[in-house]
């Protein structure tokens, strides 16, 4: 099934039927919890990261999410971003992931403490997040010179809590 929607609802989805709006088929609710977010994340690499400006207010970023072998969150970010900068003031984010289709697969919020991990100690888990999300990389040497001429980092955030828990 895909998240929070029956499966009748998603076959009719992919067989192209429609029921008018009169007759719409409500999703259904699946509550989340942090290894159905896991599960999710492993299959599913759009996502918004939000973060805390000095000031308090959101900052948000398109990103693209994976998860290391521990089940913890990780991003590719730069060490000049201002997501780094706001996590190294205030290490809490949260995130929201879906899929490539937006509308209609399911999503999930993930909430945690982020650990900043630069060059040289980030660079396995660049290449776990490249072969995850992309595959292998046609030049591996040009993977590398690439992550250090762009001062690539890992975002990685241990999950403390997740959602959606209920329908509103």
């Amino acid at each position: 099934m895909i998240l929070g929607y029956s499966n009748l609802a998603v076959n009719l989805f992919i067989a192209g039927i429609s029921l008018g709006p009169e007759k719409a088929l409500m999703p259904e609710f699946v509550p989340m919890d942090i290894a159905t977010a896991k599960s999710f994340l492993a299959q599913h690499h759009y996502g918004v990261l939000a973060t805390r400006r000095k000031d308090g207010s959101p900052q948000m970023s398109p990103i693209t999410p994976g998860l290391d072998d521990d089940g913890r969150v990780i991003i590719s970010s730069r060490e000049t971003a201002f997501k780094v900068k706001n996590l190294r003031r205030n290490p809490h984010a949260s995130l929201c992931v879906f899929t490539a289709g937006f509308h209609g697969g399911g999503w999930a919020q993930i909430n945690g403490v982020v650990e900043v991990i630069s060059l040289p100690e980030a660079m396995a888990s660049l290449v776990h997040l490249q072969r995850q999300v992309y595959g292998e990389h046609k030049s591996w040497s040009e993977f590398y010179q690439r992550m250090e001429r762009e001062r690539r980092l890992i975002i990685r955030i241990s999950i403390e809590s997740v959602g959606p828990l209920r329908r509103g």
